[in-house]
């Protein structure tokens, strides 16, 4: 377990909330600390993609010690500083608005700000697209924060491994993020590809 370790997850208006419940279950099952930041966009995806509605999962996130949650529009939050120590971050889903905004160094909001931190920091930064298709625009975006140093890791379904749910398609995805901020060193047995 990483304890005393600080993720931020970020959840942006894009299609996908299954992904952001499962990477900020893996991360407190990990014994990682949580600093999440929801859009409102994403909210409204939530609500219509999900049984329960948001504020009830951010209850029950809140019954772990090491959750917190900020408001997008707080961007006098810790995490909005580099010099608050943080490993990573994750934007999961990210909308290509987000994406366009982190390569174009906007800021107006703590999303965008704590993402430009990690940037600014050197620290891991880790970003699940939801979009197709994808046009020159998205492509060029995400190419560009990739040379960078940023993951661009796409919730794409690991048909090899004989997924038979959406709830295990977003599993995978939610250990490659912890893969893919050093949280874990190896993906889950039941989950990895062997012959």
């Amino acid at each position: 377990m990483r304890m005393n370790h600080r993720i931020i997850v970020a959840m942006s208006g894009a299609s996908g909330a299954i992904l952001a419940a499962k990477t900020i279950d893996a991360l407190m099952d990990e014994g990682v600390h949580v600093s999440a930041i929801a859009s409102g966009p994403f909210r409204m995806v939530w609500n219509q993609e999900m049984r329960e509605s948001f504020g009830e999962m951010i209850e029950k996130w809140s019954e772990y010690p090491n959750f917190e949650m900020y408001s997008p529009g707080d961007i006098t939050a810790p995490i909005a500083s580099g010099s608050y120590p943080v490993d990573g971050m994750i934007i999961v889903p990210s909308s290509m608005s987000t994406i366009a905004s982190i390569r174009n160094g906007i800021t107006d909001n703590l999303i965008k700000r704590a993402a430009d931190v990690c940037l600014k920091e050197d620290r891991k930064l880790v970003i699940v697209p939801r979009e197709t298709p994808l046009n020159a625009i998205h492509l060029e975006n995400m190419g560009y924060l990739a040379r960078l140093g940023v993951t661009i890791l796409p919730a794409d379904p690991a048909f090899y491994l004989g997924i038979k749910t959406i709830e295990e398609s977003a599993e995978i995805t939610a250990q490659r993020g912890l893969l893919s901020l050093d949280i874990i060193s190896e993906l889950p047995e039941r989950i990895r590809y062997s012959k």
